[in-house]
């Protein structure tokens, strides 16, 4: 069975991808950043159908406290699949945008990215297997009013992913990135209506975080072993 880290694991889309990974038979490890009692409702979902999982708790932009967390899950083995799903919206037109802003979204997106998956990579390739999956954006592609920081760090961390492929690809280690566009989660609900998805999104509706799920588990799996350093959108031809 092996070891699988979603970070941002309680959120809409981190929550689908835990219980799509318990599923396959790995178990997932649910992480949240101060939400425990979610985590912890995750966990109890996928033990209640069968799956193996634990909650874990700490900010992915203390460089220290992610380290002593990692450090300890460490202890009973090799984490060989990190998803890196955290992430968080500070929106607002650049004009406008405090540092504040900017540097909150980078600090979790980008250098949350780098706390989490450089801690793990040694470990996961003296096993010479792992599924690095980074979460990105549409907005990483397309740009996106209102979200400079957010496409910036989403952006940036397209250009890792490709660079950390090349490294590990002789490890049996591959790392891709998934781009979702409209999904509909509690964070999308107050950005669009009914009515601007039909007029923005070409199939006309949302995707599911079942379907944004569906893709990351592929990519985990032994099934991808040839797909590395792409990055890979789920927008319903949004572009």
């Amino acid at each position: 069975m092996k070891r699988a880290l979603v970070t941002g694991g309680s959120g809409g889309i981190g929550a689908a991808i835990c219980r799509r990974l318990a599923a396959d038979g790995h178990h997932v490890i649910v992480h949240a950043n101060r939400s425990r009692g979610k985590a912890e409702a995750i966990v109890g979902e996928i033990i209640a159908a069968g799956g193996s999982a634990e909650a874990v708790v700490f900010d992915v932009t203390e460089r220290a406290a992610t380290a002593a967390a990692l450090e300890a899950l460490l202890e009973t083995g090799p984490i060989q699949i990190v998803v890196n799903n955290a992430g968080i919206h500070a929106d607002a037109v650049f004009p406008g945008m405090s540092a504040e802003q900017w540097h909150s979204v980078i600090d979790v997106s980008l250098h949350g990215f780098f706390n989490v998956t450089q801690p793990l990579s040694l470990p996961m390739i003296r096993t010479r297997w792992g599924r690095i999956i980074n979460i990105s954006s549409v907005a990483a592609i397309a740009g996106n009013r209102g979200q400079v920081n957010y496409s910036a760090a989403k952006g940036a961390l397209h250009a890792a992913t490709k660079s950390l492929a090349l490294e590990v690809a002789n490890r049996g280690i591959t790392v891709n990135a998934v781009a979702p566009g409209v999904i509909a989660t509690e964070m999308s609900d107050g950005a669009f209506d009914a009515e601007t998805i039909k007029k923005l999104v070409p199939m006309q509706r949302a995707g599911r975080p079942e379907e944004v799920a569906d893709l990351v588990a592929f990519l985990a799996s032994d099934k991808a072993a040839y797909i590395s350093g792409q990055i890979i959108s789920i927008n319903g031809a949004l572009i």
